[in-house]
């Protein structure tokens, strides 16, 4: 099986559970610790949180360990992974951002980016569309 499985772990309904229980649930589900093996990024607009593992791991295992788990039941949240993709949406984005700062960012490994291929800006909703170049599995 040769299809690459994605590093990140989309988590929903997130509302009962402040970043750091989060991150600390995480690590407890995972046996990983936050910042060295594995980033969090919390979205409370779309009520989500994005777990993106530096470390490989059998991120479809862990999907299944946090979906069995007594405190993310008890949270309502679910678990799943973020398909692989081409291209994101990134929003919020200060219209005063070049795009040359905008690629910079999502090339960088630390935020779990990857070669960028293109930007398109869409400055009336702040917002841009990232698009990567193919994601090529290195496993």
């Amino acid at each position: 099986n040769s299809a690459e499985t994605s590093p990140s772990v989309v988590l929903e309904n997130i509302q009962g559970c402040s970043r750091k229980c989060l991150c600390i649930l995480l690590e407890n589900i995972s046996g990983l610790s936050v910042d060295d093996d594995f980033t969090v990024e919390v979205m409370p607009e779309i009520n989500a949180a994005v777990a993106t593992f530096l470390k490989r791991i059998d991120t479809e295992e862990f999907v299944k360990k946090c979906s069995q788990n007594k405190r993310v039941k008890e949270f309502k949240m679910t678990a799943r992974l973020l398909e692989l993709t081409q291209s994101i949406k990134a929003e919020n984005i200060p219209a005063s951002v070049s795009t040359d700062y905008i690629t910079v960012y999502f090339e960088s490994a630390r935020n779990g980016g990857g070669p960028v291929s293109d930007i398109q800006l869409i400055p009336e909703e702040n917002s841009a569309i990232i698009t990567f170049c193919h994601h090529k599995g290195n496993a």
